[in-house]
């Protein structure tokens, strides 16, 4: 497995198709439309004006396997040291600890750009994703009841977070 920068030229169509796949077939989306290639490059260009990194997992003949990213949480100034990240894997190959090796990779990120708290907002049916990242340190943080609706039954959201050592001098402002 090697990881990458993922580029809207080189990755957007494979992204696309791993989205769709999670937003047609499970909740951990809470969308009902598949997204388009335009939605792809307005999603690749807000990450890139804000700094923010879309890592793939790739396998030897370049095939996108996964790939995670973060973003903004609140858009308050307050906030600025908080992130909300999500990670993804193509359904052929969860399970195989791509999602571990992505939010790592995710968490080394974080720091490295001065980050203070990373959140994952998580389905609370999605067991495996509750359970990863509990073995990577993160706790609940609060779950808010019946937030959406899908595949004809209510969901409940539940916040995890991480809390990391930076920035080392926050500042107001």
């Amino acid at each position: 497995m090697h990881f990458i920068k993922c580029t809207f030229e080189q990755h957007a169509s494979e992204i696309l198709a791993i989205f769709n796949d999670a937003i047609l077939n499970t909740t951990a989306l809470y969308e009902y439309k598949p997204r388009t290639l335009e939605t792809m490059k307005n999603w690749f260009h807000t990450k890139t004006e804000n700094n923010f990194p879309i890592i793939g997992a790739t396998n030897e003949t370049g095939q996108l396997l996964g790939f995670a990213s973060y973003g903004t949480f609140r858009a308050w100034a307050a906030y600025k040291y908080s992130i909300e990240h999500s990670v993804y894997v193509h359904k052929n190959y969860r399970g195989k600890g791509l999602g571990t090796a992505l939010i790592q990779k995710l968490i080394l990120l974080a720091k490295q750009q001065q980050y203070h708290t990373m959140i994952g907002a998580i389905d609370i049916d999605n067991k495996s994703s509750i359970a990863l990242h509990e073995r990577l340190g993160f706790t609940h943080a609060g779950t808010i009841k019946e937030a959406g609706f899908k595949f004809g039954h209510w969901l409940d959201f539940a916040f995890y977070q991480l809390i990391l050592e930076t920035p080392k001098m926050p500042v107001d402002g």
